[in-house]
């Protein structure tokens, strides 16, 4: 359990801290107990115990302005007294682990169970063995070999239960492997910036060590707990620690205290590191968890919930957090739960009827085998029932079980869990090299039935490389960028301050990687272009800065989404202020009331000279898709002071320097990429920050619109305008009305965003319910990538807090690997339904000749063991098989199959049935009339411990023979004729074929006894490969079906409008128990066979999930547990109700990790 590792770990800093306390001057116990100060308290403290901050840097041996040496032995030093900004994972599950677990399946304890009494009992001899009275149970020839190798059927049924427990374990094993590389892969890439020995580096989280100078900026997630030395309108959301969704002010001296796991909302600053890993604020907790874990498991052995340790996956700091802190999500940690993916949906319905059926024919044929046997014996020959012949009786009893349950094994597919998790964990682990970072497994799926896609503009459909090429200053318009001698003195002067100074400190333009590559732009990119500006008028930017550096500016007001502007004030050399403002140009402008002239003076600017300017200049800018920003300044006298605290008196009376026009070219790859989309059936939108006309002339650019169509384009304010009522409230119908025409939002804030993409999601205007995918990369879009069925965040511009909130992270911030995600989500969806085309062909036909074989023959043609081994066949095998094929274009050629669209449909249902007719055709031919063809002795009616027949061992292998064929025949499932298209290039499945015919082979020639077999000659095997190839010629003969004369087929596993009501809509408050819980509440154990393989999975997907906010899992955990109690009632300690551990995507590991205690 972590709990141990983390006492350790905390033991052994507690040991260290004695012996190295004297090396710098702070002990760790000083420092954990200062972090647990807020506010005035902590500002005093310091003052008390350090002086100033000065003061405290001065005792951990560090520099508030050059940081750390960046000395290896003091850094290894300051790991081992402070600890590593790393917190102990949860040790892995042990193999043994996985192996107990694996047998808890409800199936297979049946099997065990039966194989031992059938073990017990062989080894028994009865002493009414020889007496002819005990009827039928001695007839037929026995010699003693034979009753002697009775054992072997039991012992053959426990090692194929060895074997598919093995399978499955080191399946769960290898899994769970991969993904912990991919997780940790995640958090290599997480990098901090500080400051070490003057130079500011990005070091990867887990190095930082307490003494670092941190520089922290908007979208930071903290990665330590730190001091604040000096901020720049620096506001923190800490609802991840304290659940207070208000946004908490920092300042070095009114509250300096920033914690790990908190979000940086705006402004900017830098933090000396008090603490780090295990004795962060966020490490302690982590603790506690730990540790409250072992009390909990004792009590909760008894309510079967799963434990406290397990609940949270302890891992790096870094992604271990991230709080959504919204007062009213955290009041409905239920509504979180993004609704059931479409094809777990349909899995679980289809499951469940599966399972009945099985159950169903398993309980008939026991009871047929089991009357038939009692009326031959006792009514017809009216035997008595003699107690020495009590042992006998209840060998045959057991015989019948080991048939009937034999039958349920057939029935049930239960590897089914494993194709899902086959086929998404393949297609994770593809879909890393297409730039798709999968946080959650089934964003992937879900991804593939997505009807539309809202995606930012800037960086996502544009290169995000800005470059000013057109600029206005001094009355004149330059299409191109002017000479600098052009420009008045006076006027660039103050231009090249202002772009210098407001502006990110962390934004430069560093020289390019490479030989005549582009220059590297780090930081804001809209900022990058405007320094970029100073760069192309032969000025240089940094000497400004050197000269007043970031501590000596006044007061930043930072750049937000309300304020669509940034301003920067410094104190002069004369005492006045001097405030430099800069944003988007119809809102500057709006703030103007001077301009500078041609000669640089500032002349009066009217509100009808704004309105020729945004006529002359800014519109048609904006038509050829630049981004306008209007740069300006205002000069404050040195006294009296202006209230700087109120903003809206400040910023305004400004005078305009000039204004820009920034092109962002779209991505060469976007308009190829964006028919794609079109032509499978999904509508792009944009959503963007940009004014209407820059946004429509991107859409035309990128084919997001196409000129002379029926389309929307509309900003933010015209928007709200349509869609709310008179009290301001959101209106569904409203709403209704806007968006299946519109295609382009422009102005529009994060607000906006997130109630277009409900909107879209809640509608029922349409048949089907919209799959929306959203993108984003600012902090504001955490809410809308969140609310998205699947959420984008953009690798590279990303903050950390859009990250958090998303499935899959774009690594290369491109739209194209968005429809590469299409691609591969689609295919999971058809590999899964390739598999059921497979498997339930194999289902059919096995429990159809199982029952009627053991019901005419008393005895199933097809025995226990070689049942086992199609069964492994058909699910580990063929899911592998199947779950591995690659992904071509066509699948972007037909529209999302939607929610109500059944799993399988008409044509699958149509091969289901024709081939499954075809095989029991050839199958009870060769039962009732096989002796006779092959000439050979008769295997119906074959006393108890009788020799395996050739007769049989014919069945047999042609059935498998069927199989392997027909596994070919699977690859399509949409009525294509050519079925080997493409198979030499999934290797796996080629190799997977091959496997199993030689696995076969060797088990008809050698299996012997325990399998049933007798050898076969070259002859025979001619002719079970012979009716094994028919399959492929039966497929062409069935693809010649229509389906429409097949109107009779109805498809299965269909979600009915009632199913995919939203759970919150069913049931605002109580637990959600959606509607196809409720079927396997009735169904109980029957589809928990596959449900056991599910849970062992999902903790697979734990692995990703555990990425979210620990506070949320807190939270999550209570409302997980409650329904956890409510299914765990009815079944075994493994079991977890299926839904509940698919349903949430966002639930963190809490369920996931549920059913394995």
């Amino acid at each position: 359990m972590g709990d141990m590792t983390n006492s350790v770990f905390y033991a052994k800093n507690q040991r260290n801290e004695a012996n190295h306390a004297g090396e710098f001057g702070c002990t760790l116990e000083e420092l954990r107990s200062l972090m647990e100060l807020r506010g005035s308290e902590a500002v005093i403290k310091i003052r008390e115990d350090y002086g100033d901050m000065d003061g405290l840097c001065r005792r951990l041996k560090t520099s508030p302005t050059d940081g750390l040496p960046n000395n290896a032995a003091d850094l290894d030093k300051r790991k081992e007294v402070y600890g590593q900004n790393f917190i102990p994972p949860k040790k892995p599950k042990t193999f043994l682990q996985l192996i107990w677990e694996a047998l808890q399946d409800v199936t297979l304890i049946i099997l065990e169970l039966a194989a031992i009494i059938s073990l017990g009992l062989s080894f028994y001899q009865p002493p009414g063995e020889g007496i002819e009275a005990c009827g039928t149970a001695a007839a037929g020839v026995e010699d003693e070999g034979e009753s002697e190798a009775g054992w072997i059927e039991g012992a053959a049924i426990l090692l194929s239960v060895a074997c598919v427990v093995i399978v499955t374990a080191f399946n769960d094993w290898s899994k769970e492997k991969q993904f912990r590389g991919l997780q940790s892969r995640i958090e290599q890439e997480q990098k901090f910036t500080v400051v070490r020995a003057g130079t500011v580096i990005q070091i990867p989280v887990a190095d930082i060590v307490t003494g670092d100078i941190a520089q922290i900026k908007y979208g930071d997630l903290l990665p330590a707990d730190g001091i604040l030395i000096q901020g720049n309108d620096l506001k923190i959301d800490e609802s991840s620690l304290t659940g207070e969704s208000d946004h908490v002010s920092k300042a070095p001296d009114k509250d300096p205290m920033l914690l790990s796991g908190t979000h940086v909302m705006e402004g900017s600053g830098r933090m000396v590191v008090t603490a780090v890993g295990v004795n962060s604020q966020t490490g302690i907790i982590f603790t506690l968890l730990g540790a409250g874990g072992e009390e909990e498991e004792k009590k909760e052995k008894k309510a079967k919930k799963q434990d406290g340790a397990a609940a949270m996956e302890m891992q790096p700091l870094k992604s271990a957090e991230g709080g959504d802190g919204d007062e009213k999500e955290k009041k409905k940690a239920n509504m979180h739960k993004k609704e059931k993916s479409v094809l777990q949906g349909k899995l679980t319905k289809l499951a469940v009827q599966i399972g009945k059926a099985g159950l169903v024919m398993s309980a008939i044929t026991v009871i047929i085998l089991v009357l038939y046997f009692a009326i031959e014996n006792f009514v017809i020959e009216k035997k008595p029932w003699l107690p020495e012949c009590t042992p006998v009786y209840i060998q045959y009893f057991v015989k019948f079980f080991i048939i009937g349950v034999t039958v349920l094994v057939v029935a049930v597919p239960e590897g089914l869990p494993l194709a899902v998790t086959i086929s998404l964990a393949y297609s994770v682990k593809k879909m890393m090299k297409d730039n798709n970072l999968v946080r959650h497994l089934d964003a992937c799926e879900t991804m593939g039935n997505a009807t539309a896609i809202c995606s930012d503009k800037t960086g996502t459909l544009t290169t995000n490389r800005m470059t000013v090429v057109q600029a206005y200053v001094g009355d004149t318009h330059y299409k191109e960028i002017p000479d600098s001698d052009a420009l008045p003195a006076k006027t660039l002067d103050l231009m090249i301050h202002s772009i210098s100074i407001n502006s990110a400190y962390t934004t430069k333009i560093l020289p390019p990687d490479k030989d005549g590559g582009l220059p590297r732009q780090v930081g804001n990119k809209t900022e990058c272009g405007l320094l970029g500006f100073i760069l192309d008028l032969k000025r240089d930017y940094q000497p400004i800065r050197d000269q007043i550096p970031e501590e000596k500016l006044y007061k930043v007001y930072t750049f937000n989404s309300v304020r669509k502007s940034m301003s920067t004030v410094t104190k002069l050399p004369n005492g006045s202020f001097r405030m430099y403002s800069k944003g988007a140009s119809e809102i500057v402008l709006k703030k103007c009331s001077h301009i500078l002239n041609a000669v640089g003076d500032p002349r009066i600017f009217r509100p009808r000279d704004r309105d020729e300017m945004v006529k002359k200049v800014i519109e048609p800018m904006a038509c050829e898709g630049l981004r306008t920003i209007c740069i300006g300044y205002r000069d404050f006298p040195a006294s009296p002071e202006p209230d700087w605290d109120n903003e809206n008196d400040i910023v305004t009376d400004l005078t305009c320097i000039c204004v820009v026009g920034i092109e962002d070219p779209v991505r060469p790859e976007v308009p190829e990429a964006i028919r794609k989309c079109q032509r499978a059936g999904i509508t792009v939108r944009m959503v963007t920050g940009d004014n209407i006309n820059t946004a429509r002339a991107i859409a035309i650019k990128c084919g997001i619109i196409h000129p002379g169509e029926d389309f929307l384009c509309i900003d933010g304010k015209e928007f709200n305008r349509r869609i709310r009522n008179e009290k301001g409230e959101v209106e569904q119908e409203r709403i209704d009305k806007v968006w299946p025409k519109l295609r382009v939002l422009a102005r529009s804030s994060p607000t906006d965003k997130h109630t277009l993409v409900k909107g879209i999601i809640d509608s029922t205007q349409v048949g089907q319910r919209q799959v929306v995918a959203v993108t984003g990369d600012g902090t504001n879009d955490g809410p809308a990538l969140k609310k998205a069925d699947v959420g984008f965040a953009m690798g590279i511009a990303g903050t950390d807090v859009a990250k958090e909130a998303s499935d899959i992270i774009l690594t290369d911030d491109n739209f194209s690997s968005i429809v590469k995600a299409v691609m591969w989500g689609r295919n999971v969806y058809d590999s899964i339904s390739k598999f059921l085309q497979f498997q339930l062909t194999v289902n059919v036909v096995a429990v159809i000749v199982a029952f009627t074989g053991a019901c005419i023959t008393q005895d199933s043609p097809l025995k226990a063991v070689q049942m086992l081994w199609v069964n492994l066949i058909m699910d580990t095998f063929a899911s592998l098989a199947l779950a591995t094929e690659p992904p071509t274009e066509s699948l972007l050629m037909r529209r999302p199959y939607g929610r109500n669209k059944p799993l399988i449909s008409r044509t699958m249902m149509k091969n289901i049935l024709g081939h499954g007719i075809y095989q029991l055709i050839i199958i009870f031919t060769l039962l009732f009339a096989g002796e006779q063809i092959f000439n050979i002795d008769s295997g119906r009616n074959a006393p108890l411990h009788a020799p395996a027949s050739e007769h049989y061992t014919i069945i047999f292998n042609t059935f498998v023979m069927m199989q392997l064929f027909n596994e070919i025949n699977a690859r399509k499932i949409h009525g294509e004729r050519n079925v080997f298209d493409g198979i030499f290039r999934n290797p796996i499945f080629c190799s997977i074929v091959l496997g199993t015919l030689g696995i076969q082979i060797v088990i008809v020639q050698f299996g012997g006894k325990p399998f049933s077999c007798s050898p076969l000659d070259v002859d025979k095997w001619l002719w079970c490969l012979f009716l094994g190839f028919g399959e492929l010629l039966w497929g062409q003969v069935i693809s010649t079906i229509p389906k429409n004369s097949l109107k009779f087929l109805k498809g299965a596993g269909q979600l009915t409008h009632k199913d995919e009501m939203p759970e919150e809509e069913m049931n605002e408050d109580a637990e959600e128990i959606d509607h196809s819980e409720r079927e396997l509440r009735r169904g109980q154990i029957l589809w928990f066979r596959g449900l056991n393989r599910i849970q062992t999975q999902m903790e697979v997907v734990n692995t990703f999930k555990s990425g979210t906010s620990f506070q949320g899992a807190l939270r999550r955990q209570s409302s997980t547990t409650s329904q956890h109690q409510d299914v765990t009632n009815i079944s075994s300690p493994s079991q977890v109700s299926l839904s509940n551990a698919l349903s949430s995507p966002t639930s963190t590991s809490a369920a996931a990790t549920a059913g394995q205690g």
